[in-house]
């Protein structure tokens, strides 16, 4: 009798279609669809994750944010940057750095975070499941891989997609001198010059990554200050140092023609007149959600010119049981406020109360020197008639940083003139996004200045800057009072 019952459980069709039947279906590996997978696992809600390639991550640790950090990292390395002021300029730990040179580390951190995350998604039961998400209706996804096409179920969908880069029109990528972001690390040999084309975040790191390992770099945009978002004395700084390392800049230029040439090279017009050749071109002018493919219309969600969706103040989409995390749903496009979306949009998935969330987000751009900053810029505060004033630190002020031979930064703090209280940190130099950090918590905490100057820091230190700033902010408020 007890056999006959166990045939029947197996044989009937309720329990096929439990295996593809979960509480929660994750669109994408990177940061947001991990944290968002793990956390409804910890629920002890059954999740899948759906993924397009064959490796866990997404964009971010396969081609973007993991990549050109480590990159940064082998190149800061290998061209011995870090050790010129103390050993001369000549310095070098290798004389002619190759692509495999710098591929090689990339390389190495990349399996070793895609085992990482792997681990972490199985040790959770989430399952992965390889191929490409279309949706039929707002309940179920087809999954299509070379194998097979399987259909999931699912009470709830969260969309964390990612994005990919903007690709003008009218600009032929398929030539192997003509690159955007994804496709850099396919270039065989390091070029001898190289024209990128857009100043934000990736292009400023690009850039200065590059010129490091002895690439002439110009840098493009139209916008005269296309960082403009940050802290105006640290852009100029960054300019500045840009400038000195031998980074050409043409700032307020538009590209109006791209076009290659028998001799091997890239000629790129400007609307001005001028004319940049280069070995190599490289598009950094933003990106797009990647949401095509998806059939969003079946579900009734439109996204907007650039692929991103709209999302309430809990990541649900116009789709009552959909939400979208990360950069598919636009700015800030951080892999650490990705991260936190993708948790908070779970929480909230199944009305689990998520903590209290903030609106301080730290940025860090990993260019060299590095840039980090929390809080509203000098130009903010005075815009908003908010009565602050600065103190401000030098690295080569700091023991740490000569020891180091790292003396090109600075660490600024702004506060309140009647309260002390600290408002922001803009930071330019080694370690800044791990500095910034600091400041942040004290932030969030309502600190005030008198915090740094009253803490001991361990000496030296690069932490030490904040005490530093702190003695001079106050001494400013002192000597006006």
């Amino acid at each position: 009798m007890l056999t006959l019952i166990a045939n029947a459980v197996l044989d009937c069709d309720p329990l096929e279609r439990n295996l593809n039947q979960y509480d929660l279906v994750v669109i994408g590996s990177g940061p947001a669809g991990q944290k968002a997978a793990i956390a409804a696992a910890k629920l002890r809600k059954k999740v899948a994750v759906v993924e397009r390639q064959q490796v866990v991550g997404g964009e971010c640790l396969q081609k973007g944010t993991i990549p050109s950090k480590t990159l940064r990292e082998a190149a800061m390395y290998l061209t011995g940057a870090r050790q010129r002021e103390l050993y001369g300029e000549a310095y070098r730990v290798k004389d002619r750095i190759k692509v495999e040179d710098l591929k090689f580390r990339t390389q190495r951190v990349i399996e070793k975070e895609t085992d990482v995350i792997r681990d972490q998604l199985l040790r959770n039961y989430v399952d992965i499941i390889w191929g490409t998400a279309c949706f039929s209706d707002a309940h179920k996804i087809v999954v299509t891989d070379p194998q097979q096409t399987r259909t999931l179920e699912s009470d709830k969908f969260i969309l964390a997609v990612g994005s990919k880069p903007a690709r003008p029109t009218g600009i032929d990528f398929a030539n192997p001198n003509i690159i955007d972001s994804d496709t850099l690390f396919t270039l065989k040999e390091i070029p001898r010059s190289m024209a990128i084309v857009g100043s934000g975040i990736i292009g400023v790191e690009y850039a200065t990554i590059l010129q490091q390992v002895g690439v002439r770099v110009t840098l493009i945009d139209s916008r005269k200050r296309p960082l403009d978002y940050l802290d105006d004395e640290i852009e100029d700084a960054l300019t500045y140092h840009m400038r000195s390392e031998g980074v050409i800049l043409r700032y307020g230029e538009t590209v109006c023609g791209v076009k290659p040439t028998a001799d091997n090279v890239v000629n790129v017009y400007l609307e001005s007149g001028k004319q940049v050749v280069a070995d190599v071109v490289l598009f950094a002018a933003g990106r797009v959600g990647a949401t095509s493919g998806l059939n969003l219309e079946a579900i009734g969600l439109r996204p907007d010119n650039r692929g991103r969706l709209k999302v309430d103040e809990t990541y649900r989409t116009k789709a009552e049981n959909i939400y979208a995390v990360g950069d598919v749903i636009g700015f800030p496009s951080l892999a650490s406020t990705s991260m936190e979306q993708g948790r908070i949009a779970a929480c909230n998935a199944f009305d689990v109360e998520t903590g209290k969330s903030t609106n301080l987000l730290p940025l860090g751009i990993y260019a060299i020197p590095e840039i980090a900053s929390v809080g509203p810029s000098e130009e903010q505060l005075t815009d908003q008639a908010v009565p602050y004033e600065t103190g401000v630190a030098r690295f080569r002020e700091l023991a740490r940083a000569q020891i180091m031979g790292c003396s090109t930064g600075m660490l600024k703090i702004a506060f309140q003139r009647e309260n002390l209280k600290v408002l922001a940190v803009h930071i330019m130099g080694e370690s800044a996004t791990e500095l910034v950090h600091i400041g942040h918590a004290v932030i969030a905490l309502d600190g005030t200045i008198e915090f740094f100057r009253d803490a001991v820091f361990n000496y030296p230190t690069l932490a030490e800057a904040y005490k530093v700033a702190a003695l001079d902010g106050i001494n400013k408020v002192q000597a006006l009072s």
